[in-house]
C-alpha cells in the first residue's frame, strides 16, 4: 500500500477517534506529565520543550504544555520558514499571541526569540511499535528531527490516540524514529527500547 493510501485511511481513523474520545488530550497529559521530568533527567536533557498547534482532528498537546508551563519549564512552538526546510522554533508560553502561518496553522511571531528544543512533541497520522511515524507528506518533521538530532541529544515523543497504531509503516534506513509514543491510554516504548519501560506504570 502506498503512503498516500495509508494517509487516507489514517485520516479517516483519526476523525473517528477524536469524535469517540473528546477527552483524549487530557488523558494523554495525565500519562505523560508525571514522567517527562525523569525521562529528561535520565538523558541529561535541560532545555525547552517544543509543542505544536493542533489541527482540528489532531490530539491536542495544550494540556501537556499547560502543565509544563505551570511547572516552570521553557516552551517553544514551530514556524515554517521555507519549503523543504526544517522548522524553526520560537519561545512561547500559554497566552502569548500567535499569528496564522503556513497551511493556516497558528505560529509565534517571527520576532519571538529563536531557541532549539531538547524535547520535541510530534504530531502524526499513524505510528507503529518500532517508533516509525506517518506524517502528512511535506517532510517538515522528518527534516526537523534530523536537524535537531545532529545538533545534540533530542527526546522525540509522538502524541497520538492509542487507536492510531498500525502493525508496521514504510520507512527509510535514515529515518529518525520516535523515542516514545504518548497516547490517551498510556506510554508506549518502541520495541528496541522496551526494556526501558520497566520504571513506567501504565
Amino acid at each position: 500500500m502506498t503512503k498516500d493510501a495509508l494517509r487516507s485511511i489514517a485520516r479517516q481513523q483519526r476523525l473517528k477517534l477524536i469524535e469517540a474520545y473528546p477527552d483524549a488530550s487530557e488523558r494523554l497529559a495525565r500519562h505523560l506529565l508525571p514522567h517527562l521530568p525523569a525521562l529528561m533527567a535520565d538523558r541529561g536533557l535541560a532545555g525547552p520543550v517544543a509543542g505544536y498547534q493542533a489541527l482540528a482532528d489532531e490530539i491536542d498537546p495544550a494540556p501537556v504544555l499547560d502543565g509544563l508551563h505551570q511547572a516552570g519549564m521553557a516552551l517553544c512552538l514551530p514556524r515554517v520558514w521555507g519549503a523543504a526546510r526544517p522548522l524553526h522554533f520560537h519561545r512561547w508560553q500559554p497566552g502569548d499571541p500567535l499569528q496564522p502561518g503556513a497551511y493556516g496553522i497558528m505560529e509565534p511571531a517571527p520576532t519571538a526569540a529563536r531557541i532549539d528544543p531538547v524535547v520535541l512533541l510530534v504530531p502524526l497520522l499513524a505510528f507503529d511499535r518500532h517508533g516509525h511515524r506517518l506524517g502528512y507528506g511535506g517532510g517538515y518533521y522528518d527534516r526537523t528531527l534530523a536537524a535537531l538530532s545532529a545538533r545534540g541529544p533530542l527526546l522525540a515523543i509522538g502524541l497520538a490516540f492509542r487507536g492510531q497504531e498500525l502493525l508496521s509503516l514504510p520507512h527509510e534506513a535514515h529515518d529518525r524514529s520516535l523515542d516514545l509514543i504518548a497516547t490517551d491510554e498510556g506510554l508506549l516504548w518502541p520495541e528496541p527500547l522496551a526494556a526501558a519501560s520497566k520504571h513506567i506504570n501504565f
